[in-house]
């Protein structure tokens, strides 16, 4: 769980995963050097709970560098990834568990719902593909929701998050898609998307071309045509929509 400024939400993220089915968790908080009252809020927890941790930076380094300690710090079989404003169903850890171990995935990532910024519930469902490899992942404009996602690392290892502001989360995804060859996916809608938070990295969409360019051409190391056609098809999914598996309910 990295987290920067998020005092406000933090709390409703931990709960959920107190609340979880699954109770063999811990959950390591790495704060990216937060100016808000985030370590103020998170003592109670600190105080009750021996397997939450917190670790503070000594500088700000952005989301990348804050997710890569915290995988660092994971000790447990699965590593699960929640950002401190967003939230887990209570069975998120047991159902997707159990759906790791019928498929046989090291790499699995779960539908999620969307909520506005103040927790009202938006009748939105994100569901992903049943089977997302690299180049998909690509094509699709990374169609794996960040709190959705849980791997084996006894199996796949540790990673290091490319250091890239935005869209780091996809750049690990194409990281552990190189070790293993799919990212498995549950209809089932685990996790609760917070939408709109100013001031959060993901905020102003329109600006991350470059650092989809950044990400395909400097990370990946694609070359000019190959990243061309790639930035097209981020242009083209954000676009249209087309290739994202949208629901909507009452």
């Amino acid at each position: 769980m990295p987290t920067y400024n998020c005092g406000k939400y933090i709390t409703e993220s931990i709960d959920s995963v107190i609340s979880q089915t699954v109770t063999d968790w811990e959950i390591q908080i790495v704060d990216d050097c937060s100016t808000d009252n985030t370590e103020d809020v998170l003592v109670p927890y600190l105080e009750k709970y021996s397997n939450i941790h917190y670790f503070k930076l000594n500088e700000n380094g952005g989301p990348a560098v804050a997710r890569t300690e915290a995988i660092r710090r994971a000790n447990g079989k699965y590593c699960a990834f929640l950002d401190s404003d967003d939230l887990w169903i209570e069975n998120k850890l047991e159902k997707q568990i159990a759906f790791m171990n019928d498929v046989g995935a090291d790499f699995s990532c779960t539908a999620y719902r969307q909520m506005d910024v103040n927790g009202n519930d938006l009748h939105t469902i994100i569901v992903p593909p049943q089977r997302t490899g690299y180049k998909k992942c690509i094509q699709l404009s990374n169609p794996i929701g960040n709190l959705t996602v849980m791997y084996n690392q006894e199996t796949l290892g540790k990673f290091e998050v490319p250091l890239i502001k935005k869209r780091n989360d996809f750049a690990l995804w194409l990281q552990i898609l190189k070790k293993t060859p799919y990212c498995y996916g549950m209809e089932d809608a685990l996790g609760i998307y917070r939408l709109g938070r100013t001031g959060s990295v993901s905020h102003k969409k329109l600006s991350q071309a470059k650092y989809h360019w950044q990400l395909y051409h400097d990370i990946e190391k694609h070359n000019v045509f190959r990243s061309v056609y790639e930035l097209g098809c981020w242009a083209f999914v954000k676009g249209t929509g087309i290739g994202i598996d949208t629901r909507h309910d009452q």
